[in-house]
C-alpha cells in the first residue's frame, strides 16, 4: 500500500480478517507504534513512513535511509498566505505556508523545505489544527488530496544568508534545489515546494527505459 492510503473502516477489516474487533484494533495499535500507520479520528488509518523512508513517488527522492540517518523535522511556520503572484499560475492568490527543516540526530540540518498549499478543501484549518503526525503527506491524504502526477525541476545554487542562518552553514555553500509542482487525482492543485537539499545526504536517482 502506498504513503498516504486510507485503510478502510475497522468493521471492514474485522469482517475481511476474521477476527473480532478487538483483535483488529490491537493490530492498528501496533502498526500504528511501530510507525508504519496513523490514526485520526473521524478519518481513520492512514498508511505513512516506517520512520527512515522519504517519499519516493515525489520527485528527487533517494531517501536518507540511504545513509543510515534518522531525521527529525522543525515546523518554522505554518500560516496563511497571500501571494498574488501566483494567482494567474494556480488559479488563486490564498495559501497554506509550510516551511520545515530537517535534521539528523546529531543536530545536523540537512533540508529545508518551503512548501504552498491551497487555502481550499479544509487545507485552510492547518493553522489552527496542525499537521497530523507532523507529517504534510499524511495530513493531505486526510483531507483527500493524494499526489498523482506534476513536475520538477532540479539544480543546485548558493545558499541565501537567510537560509544559511536557518541551516548552519557558511553562505554561499552550494546545495541541491528542487522544485516540485504536485497535482492530485482529480487534478487539483495540491502542492508547490522548494527544497534545499544537502548534497552530502541526497542525490537525484532516474530511471528510464522499459523495466526488468
Amino acid at each position: 500500500m502506498a504513503d498516504g492510503f486510507l485503510l478502510p473502516g475497522e468493521h471492514q477489516l474485522a469482517e475481511e480478517f476474521a477476527v473480532s474487533r478487538g483483535t483488529l484494533r490491537e493490530a492498528l495499535a501496533e502498526l500504528k507504534r511501530r510507525n508504519y500507520i496513523a490514526t485520526q479520528s473521524g478519518v481513520g488509518s492512514i498508511v505513512t513512513f516506517d520512520g527512515m523512508v522519504l517519499d519516493q513517488r515525489s520527485g528527487w527522492a533517494q531517501a536518507l535511509a540511504d545513509t543510515g540517518a534518522r531525521v527529525t523535522t522543525d515546523i518554522l511556520r505554518l500560516e496563511a498566505v497571500t501571494r498574488p503572484d501566483l494567482l494567474s499560475r494556480f488559479g488563486s492568490d490564498q495559501f497554506i505556508a509550510l516551511d520545515r527543516r530537517r535534521r539528523t540526530t546529531d543536530g545536523t540540518a540537512v533540508s529545508l523545505e518551503r512548501s504552498l498549499m491551497p487555502a481550499t478543501g479544509g487545507l485552510e484549518s492547518l493553522p489552527r489544527v496542525g499537521l497530523i503526525d507532523d507529517s504534510l503527506t499524511i495530513t493531505l491524504a486526510a483531507y483527500g488530496y493524494v499526489g498523482a502526477e506534476g513536475d520538477q525541476w532540479i539544480g543546485a545554487e548558493p545558499l541565501s544568508y537567510e537560509d544559511a542562518e536557518l541551516l548552519g552553514r557558511p553562505a554561499g555553500t552550494v546545495f541541491l534545489k528542487a522544485s516540485r509542482t504536485t497535482y492530485d487525482r482529480r487534478e487539483r492543485f495540491m502542492e508547490y515546494v522548494e527544497s534545499l537539499l544537502d548534497p552530502l545526504h541526497f542525490r537525484l536517482h532516474l530511471q528510464f527505459g522499459a523495466s526488468k
